[in-house]
Formats: C-alpha cells, structure tokens, sequence
C-alpha cells in the first residue's frame, strides 16, 4: 500500500514503502578500522516532567540499544552529544548513564568510550573548569571506560587564547590514567564552541590542538574531529604523531574518509551510526576484507539520508536519529528529554522515513510504516 508523506512545499506525495528489510544479522568482530556509535537514550515518556527539568530517562530501553549496537560488532560512544549533553541531559543524568552503560558493557563484553565534559557548571574560571573536567574524569576512569575529553562550553568562554587550552588539556592529559580521545566539536553542533582552540581562524586553531597531542602523545589514543570538512579533516590526520588515531566524526563524508587513501584512512566515532548501526558494521566488515568498492557500494548510498538528519540547525540531528530508533522498534514512543522531538518539522520526518526506508534500515517496515501513519495522523494528515 503506499502512503501520502509531505514534501518540503508542504504538499503531498505519494510513496511506496518497501516490504523486506536488509538481512543485517550480527556478525564477526570488525577488524581493520575501530568504529564507535554515539548513541541516543531513550526518555520515559509517562515521567511528568518538563523541557527544563532534569531529564527522565527509561533505562531499560536505553541499555537495551547499546546492546543492539555491540551485537553488531560497534564500540559504543556514551553520554556524548548524540546523547543530548547540554540539550536535556544534565552532568546527573549523564553521570548515571556512564555508571549504567559501562557496568553493561563489562557484562556483555562490549567496547564502550564516555564523555568528559564541564557540563556541571555553566561558566567558571580556568581552576573551576580544570576541577569539573577532573570530576567527570575521575567517574568515567572509574566506571573502566576509555575517557573521551570533550570541548567545553565553559572552557571556550573563560580561555583568553590558545595558551589557556594548552593549560588546562596538558593537566588533564598527565594525570589522565589511560589515553583518551580528544574531541573537537565545530560550531555548526555547538554554536557556544566557536572559536575553539583559542581561534575562529582554523588553521590557527588545528596548530594549538595538534600542539597539545605533540606534547603528550602517549596519553592520547586518538582524536575526533566533527568538522564537517573531509580535506580538514585529511590535512590533520597526515600531521599526526606516529600511533595516534583519528576517528571521523564528519557525518557529511564518512565513506571516503574511512576508506581512506594511500596515506591513511579514518576511524569512526558518529553519531549517523546509531541508526546505521547494522549496516555500517557489515559495510566495515566487507572493507576487513580489502574489498574497498563493496564497502563504498554499501555506505555511500547512507550519506543522502544522514546529511538530511544533520541538516541545518545541525545540533538537531538528534531528533531525526529518535525518530528513526522509533520507528525501527527500538523504542516504543517517540519522545525524547527536553522535549527535542519537536525540533524537526513532519516533512523532515517524512523525508527521513523515505530515505531510511529505501535504504531498507528498518528491520519490521511494516511496524515503521504503521508509525509513520500514527504521526502523519497527529499531525492532521488523512489517507
């Protein structure tokens, strides 16, 4: 049967849902590139709560998608932005989350990183923004996850230049207890992030933070860069020390920056991997193979579908990958903290189903399409 979506005009359309998913079962461990997921949680939509309150979260579903992600062979990236920090999910919140997924992930042997951020104060001096990086440090070092160093709001309003980021990441860095990801985050995700490194000029900007891993490149496992800009990203990963990873975060151009060239490639730490998951594990298992064009003939296709999730407002995409998690069953509603799920408009939802259906990511399509029925019926659409 086909379905009546709107376009971006606001008039309908007729489209033809497809009857049988991709047959994506779990798989072997990935072996030629390291690939993490940012995941979402999942909120619990009977809590009576607000958009500012802290955020209720069903624990239950919340783990059970991280277990989907490492039955698939994906490494899982906790409590980072995809999972709202800052955008409904308070340093509480988070907190929980680190203690709850890292206690999951030893249970089931899966690999997991977390967020370390300052998210527990607004603003703060350099010694106050040091102290709430050290406290975020100490939980997740103490949870047995790897420590992902996140770019701070609080931090870029109190830096007066790049000496104070070689400051306050160079303490971080040695007494870090294990290396850690670094994570620069564009302003395009968080506009409070402009000018990070002491710099809105890039070049300037990419000398500081590769200052700081050439000063402690032993406690630096990798670096992720969400740019958005894969010769960038390419440029930095070739002035990289020896042994020091970089994971895309670009999730405009993520197949050829994995794929890589004969200088190098990328690794992975997205947040378009969450409803991607499946498929992307099995694309990076045919590229263990050597086999770089099947990789492509797989993953190129997801990048229409993922560059129209983190659409501008970029920092919205999350509600796009909510939306997907719903209609692909792996949450029973579709609501999210902090009420984000109003951040979209239906013919970016619409638009969304249409290209996750063709790609054929929804493992029921006929549960999907009877969701998007249900919201396009909210919503004042008839059949």
């Amino acid at each position: 049967m086909s379905i009546r979506l709107p376009d971006a005009t606001g008039a309908l359309r007729t489209y033809e849902p497809r009857t049988e998913p991709l047959a994506l079962s779990p798989g072997s461990p990935l072996t030629s590139r390291t690939v993490f997921s940012a995941a979402h949680v999942v909120a619990d939509p009977f809590a009576d709560t607000t958009p500012d309150a802290p955020a209720a979260v069903d624990w239950d579903a919340t783990l059970a998608f991280r277990r989907h992600l490492w039955s698939h062979g994906l490494g899982v990236a906790e409590a980072m932005d995809t999972a709202q920090r800052g955008m409904g999910l308070d340093w509480a919140g988070a907190a929980e989350l680190i203690r709850r997924s890292s206690a999951e992930a030893k249970a089931v042997g899966g690999r997991i990183a977390c967020g370390v951020g300052t998210d527990q104060i607004a603003s703060g001096t350099l010694a106050e923004v040091r102290s709430a990086y050290e406290e975020q440090l100490a939980l997740v070092e103490e949870s047995g996850a790897q420590a992902i160093l996140m770019a701070s709001r609080a931090l870029a309003a109190a830096a007066r230049g790049p000496e104070d980021y070689l400051e306050v990441y160079g303490h971080l860095l040695r007494q870090a207890a294990a290396p850690v990801v670094l994570h620069w985050l564009g302003p395009m995700f968080d506009p409070a992030l402009e000018g990070y490194w002491g710099s809105s000029d890039l070049d300037a900007a990419t000398d500081t933070f590769l200052e700081v891993i050439a000063a402690h490149p032993d406690k630096v496992d990798g670096i992720k860069v969400s740019l958005l800009d894969a010769q960038r990203e390419i440029d930095l990963r070739r002035r990289l020390p020896q042994g020091v990873r970089c994971y895309t975060g670009d999730d405009f151009n993520y197949p050829e920056l994995i794929a890589g060239d004969e200088q190098g490639f990328s690794h992975a730490l997205l947040g378009i991997f969450d409803p991607l998951g499946p498929l992307a594990a099995e694309a990076v298992r045919v590229l263990d193979t050597g086999d770089t064009a099947g990789f492509r003939a797989l993953l190129d296709p997801t990048v229409e579908l993922s560059r129209h999730l983190f659409q501008a407002p970029t920092r919205f995409y999350k509600t796009g990958v909510v939306f997907l998690a719903w209609l692909a069953g792996h949450q029973s509603h579709f609501t999210m903290v902090g009420g984000l799920q109003s951040a979209r408009s239906l013919p970016h939802f619409a638009r969304a189903y249409e290209l996750a259906d063709g790609l054929g990511l929804f493992p029921d399509p006929k549960l999907a399409e009877e969701r998007m029925r249900n919201l396009l019926a909210l919503y004042g659409v008839t059949q």
